[in-house]
C-alpha cells in the first residue's frame, strides 16, 4: 500500500472560513480599520451588490454556481466578505449587554458566511483548476485574510466576553456540543495570541503575514516547478516498457507545449514517479528521478530560500506565543499532544520499517547481479531511480502478475460505479444519481447526487479525476458546502484525484495503487458527507491531523475486500471478472515493498519534524537547508546506513510548507493505527454489513469534531486503539521486535 499525496482544507471558524494553509490564515490588522460605520456599511453593499457570493447559491444543495463566476469576481468577493464579517464582528464586541453564549458565541458562529462561500470555491479552485489570474489573487489576499483573522482573534474586547463565558461554563446549562464551541473558541482564542501584550500582538501580526505570502508563494512555485521539470524524450524507443496508453499520453502532454514529434514525462508531485517501474531505459529513469528531487531547489522555481524563511518565522511565532517550537505549538492541539510522543512513534516503527526496506534491497541487488551475469555485462548497485522497476519484476516473478495483466480490470468508471460506490451501498446504504444538469467549473468533473436508504438526500459528491496543468498533485478531498444544522446546510464535497487523462476514445486504466487512492479519496468525502453537527466548526473532517486520515485509511479496506473486488474488477472489454487466480496474487502482494513504502514515508514525517521542531535561534540559513535536510534524513537510515529517499524533498514537501500538515506528517501513521485498528474490528465482526457501517457512522463519521476524537474511537471500538494490526499489515511484526 503506498501512502498517497492527499490534502484536506482546514476549517478556520471565526472567519467561517475553510482555509487551506495555503492562504496563510494566521495573520493582522485592526478591526473597525475604515473610516465610519456609515462609509464602512456602503462600501460593503457596494462591493457585495456585484458579487456572484452576495447570497446562498440557488442551486441544490447550495452547490456554487460555477457557471456565473469570472475569475475577476473573487478579489472583491473577499473584499465584501471580510468587511461584512469586520461589522458582524464588531457588533459582537460592542454589545453592551453581558455576554451570553447567545449574543456572543452564536454570532462568531454565524459571522462571515460570505466570505466562507469565497473562501470555500476560491481555495479549492487554486488547487483544481487555477489560473494566472486566480494565483495573483492568492498572492493579494492571503495576507489580507491573514491580517482579516487576526483582527478578529487579537481582539481584546471580544476575548474579553469569550473568556468571561468560558469561565462561567459550567453555570451556562449548556448541551454538550454549545459547551464544546465555547471551548473551542477560548482555545483558539488563546493559541492565536489573545492574551499577548499589544507590542507581542504587533509583533504576531507581522509573523502571519509575512508566513501567509511565503506559504502562498511555496505553493505557486512548486506548481510552476512541476510542470517546468517535466521530462522531455526525443526518442519513441526510448519509452520502451510504457503501455500504450501511456506512450500516446506522453505524445499528447508534448502537444499540448507544441512539442510535435516528442514526448513529455509529467512529474507527480512525490519523490518517486509511476513510471519508473516500467521504463527499461535506466539513463531515462535517472534523467526523470534527477528531474524528480531537484525541481523547486535553485534556478528560477526555487523553494529553498522560502523554506529557510518559514521554518524560521514559525519558530519565532511559536517561542512568543510561548512554546519551544513550532512543532510544540501543533501539536498541543492534536491527538498525539507531544512532539516526544510523535517521536517515540517514529523511532519505533523507523528501524523495522529500514530493516524491511534493506531486505527488499537485497532480494533487488541479487536480481541485477544475476541479470549482468546472464547477459554479460557489468553489475551496478541499486539507485533509488531502479526501485520501482526491479520491485516490479520481482513482483511479478514471486505472485507471477505485473500491472499490464491487471490494469484492464480496474477501468475508472467501473472502479468508481461498482467499487467505491457499491461499497458505501453495502455498508451505509447510499446510492448515487449523477447529475448532468449542474454546472461545474471544469468539463471533466462529475457530480452525484447521494441518497440515505430511505431515500432522504444526503449529499453533493464531485469528482475531478483527471491531471492538468494547472492542477496541484496528489489527490485530496475538499468541502465545497459545510454540514450545519444551525445554518440548515447539507454537505457538497468533492475528490480530487490526479490520473493521466489518456486521449479520446482510449479507457481510463487504473494501477491497483490509484484504485487504492479512490477509495481512500472517498473515506474522506463520506466523513464530509455523514456529518450532523449543529456547528459548521465541527463538521465533517474539521477534525486534528491525525485523526482526519482515519476515515480514509480505514475506507481502504474496501478495495482489497473480496467482495467489493469482484464486484468491480471486470475486464473494461469483456466485463467478465478477474480470474481467481489473479485475484488471490493481487491480494498476496499487498505487503510486497512495505519496507520501502513506509520508510518513505517514516523519512518525510522525520524530515517534518526535524524542521519544525527547531528553536528560533537554530534554524539553518537558505544555503544550510539542503544540508539540514541530508543530516536529519540519516535518523530514519538504517544499520548500514542506507537512506530510503523520503516520499517528499524539502523542496516540494508541499503538505508541510502550504498544506496545513506544518508538524502533522505523521498524522497519516497515526491514523493509520486506528484504522487498521477498524478493519480488524470490521472483519471479526462479518465485514461489509450494514449493522457494521451505521455503527461507524453514528459513532465516528457523523460526529466530525464535535467529541474529543480519541472518546469517539473508544466509543466505537470498546477500548484504545492498539498497534499490532498497523505493524501485521505493514509486513513489521517481525523486525518491530
Amino acid at each position: 500500500m503506498q501512502i498517497s499525496t492527499r490534502r484536506i482544507s482546514r476549517h478556520i471558524s471565526l472567519c467561517g472560513l475553510m482555509l487551506t494553509a495555503a492562504a496563510g490564515v494566521m495573520g493582522c490588522s485592526a478591526i473597525g480599520d475604515t473610516p465610519t460605520k456609515t462609509s464602512q456599511a456602503t462600501t460593503t453593499a457596494a462591493l457585495a451588490a456585484s458579487s456572484p457570493f452576495a447570497q446562498i447559491s440557488s442551486l441544490p444543495y447550495n452547490l456554487p454556481p460555477f457557471d456565473k463566476i469570472k475569475d475577476s469576481d473573487y478579489k472583491p468577493s473577499f473584499e465584501a466578505g471580510m468587511a461584512q464579517q469586520r461589522q458582524e464582528v464588531n457588533a459582537i464586541a460592542a454589545n453592551p449587554a453581558a455576554p451570553s453564549f447567545d449574543n456572543t458565541i452564536l454570532p462568531l458562529e454565524r459571522s462571515g458566511q460570505m466570505l466562507a462561500r469565497v473562501a470555500d470555491v476560491f481555495f479549492n479552485l487554486v488547487s483544481a483548476n487555477t489560473s494566472p489570474e486566480l494565483d495573483q489573487t492568492q498572492q493579494d489576499i492571503a495576507p489580507e485574510l491573514a491580517a482579516h483573522k487576526d483582527a478578529i482573534f487579537l481582539d481584546p474586547q471580544l476575548f474579553a466576553r469569550v473568556e468571561q463565558l468560558y469561565q462561567q461554563r459550567s453555570t451556562l446549562g449548556l448541551d454538550p456540543e454549545s459547551l464544546r464551541l465555547l471551548e473551542r473558541y477560548r482555545t483558539e482564542f488563546v493559541r492565536a495570541g489573545a492574551r499577548l501584550s499589544a507590542a507581542d500582538k504587533d509583533q504576531l501580526r507581522k509573523l502571519n503575514q509575512q508566513i501567509s505570502t511565503l506559504t502562498t508563494q511555496f505553493q505557486q512555485t512548486l506548481l510552476k516547478a512541476n510542470n517546468d521539470s517535466a521530462v522531455v524524450v526525443d526518442k519513441r524507443a526510448d519509452l520502451d516498457g510504457l503501455s500504450p496508453e501511456s506512450i500516446d499520453a506522453a505524445a499528447q502532454a508534448a502537444s499540448s507545449r507544441k512539442l510535435d514529434g516528442k514526448w513529455l514525462i509529467a512529474l507527480q508531485n512525490t519523490t518517486d514517479q509511476p513510471l519508473l517501474a516500467q521504463l527499461k531505459n535506466r539513463q531515462l529513469r535517472e534523467r526523470i528521478y534527477t528531474a524528480s528531487i531537484n525541481r523547486a531547489n535553485g534556478g528560477g522555481d526555487d523553494n529553498v530560500a522560502a523554506v529557510a524563511q518559514i521554518v524560521k518565522l514559525r519558530a519565532q511565532r511559536a517561542a512568543l506565543l510561548g512554546y519551544p517550537s513550532h512543532a510544540a505549538y501543533v501539536l498541543e492541539d492534536e491527538t498525539a499532544g507531544t512532539p516526544t510522543a510523535v517521536n517515540r512513534m517514529l523511532g519505533q516503527l523507523a528501524p523495522a520499517a529500514a530493516a524491511n526496506a534493506r531486505k527488499e534491497a537485497a532480494v533487488m541487488q541479487q536480481l541485477i547481479d544475476r541479470q549482468a551475469k546472464a547477459s554479460h555485462t557489468k553489475p551496478f548497485k541499486l539507485q533509488p531511480w531502479d526501485w520501482a522497476f526491479y520491485a516490479e519484476q520481482v513482483r511479478k516473478a514471486r505472485y507471477s502478475f505485473d500491472e499490464s495483466q491487471t490494469k484492464p480490470y480496474f477501468e475508472l468508471n467501473h472502479v468508481l460505479q461498482d467499487g467505491v460506490f457499491y461499497a458505501a451501498h453495502e455498508l451505509y446504504g447510499l446510492s448515487f444519481k449523477e447529475r448532468t444538469d449542474l454546472p461545474v467549473y471544469q468539463q471533466d468533473v462529475r457530480v452525484f447526487e447521494v441518497f440515505n436508504q430511505d431515500g432522504s438526500p444526503l449529499a453533493l459528491f464531485l469528482f475531478d479525476p483527471f491531471a492538468r496543468e494547472n492542477k496541484q498533485g496528489g489527490a485530496w478531498m475538499n468541502s465545497y458546502v459545510s454540514q450545519s444544522r444551525l445554518l440548515g446546510t447539507k454537505p457538497v464535497v468533492s475528490n480530487n484525484i490526479n490520473i493521466v487523462k489518456p486521449p479520446a476514445g482510449k479507457p481510463v486504466l487504473l494501477t491497483f495503487d490509484e484504485v487504492n487512492t479512490m477509495f481512500h479519496e472517498f473515506g474522506h468525502a463520506l466523513h464530509g458527507m455523514f456529518s450532523n453537527v449543529r456547528y459548521s466548526r465541527f463538521s465533517g473532517a474539521n477534525v486534528p491531523a491525525d485523526f482526519v486520515e482515519y476515515p480514509s485509511q480505514f475506507n481502504e479496506m474496501w478495495s482489497h475486500n473480496p467482495q467489493v473486488l469482484a464486484h468491480y474488477a471486470k475486464h473494461y472489454k469483456t466485463g467478465k471478472p478477474m480470474p481467481r487466480a489473479l485475484v488471490n496474487k493481487v491480494l498476496a502482494a499487498r505487503k510486497f515493498n512495505a519496507g520501502f513504502e513506509s520508510s518513505e514515508y517514516l523519512a518525510a514525517s522525520i524530515l517534518d519534524q526535524a524542521w519544525h521542531q527547531l528553536p528560533a535561534d537554530q534554524t539553518p540559513a537558505a544555503k544550510e537547508v539542503m544540508a539540514f535536510e541530508a543530516k536529519a534524513l540519516q535518523t530514519a537510515a538504517g544499520s548500514d546506513g542506507y537512506v530510503v529517499p523520503p516520499r517528499y524533498h524539502t523542496a516540494y514537501f508541499q503538505h508541510i510548507f502550504a498544506n496545513g500538515y506544518s508538524a502533522g506528517y505523521y498524522a497519516y501513521i497515526w491514523s493509520d493505527v486506528l484504522a487498521k485498528d477498524t478493519e480488524h474490528w470490521m472483519n471479526t465482526h462479518g465485514g461489509l454489513k450494514r449493522a457494521n457501517g451505521d455503527l461507524l457512522r453514528s459513532k465516528v463519521l457523523s460526529r466530525g469534531f464535535s467529541s474529543d476524537p480519541s472518546a469517539l474511537f473508544k466509543d466505537f471500538y470498546g477500548r484504545g486503539p492498539e498497534v499490532g494490526p498497523l505493524l501485521e499489515a505493514r509486513g513489521l511484526t517481525e523486525a518491530a521486535k
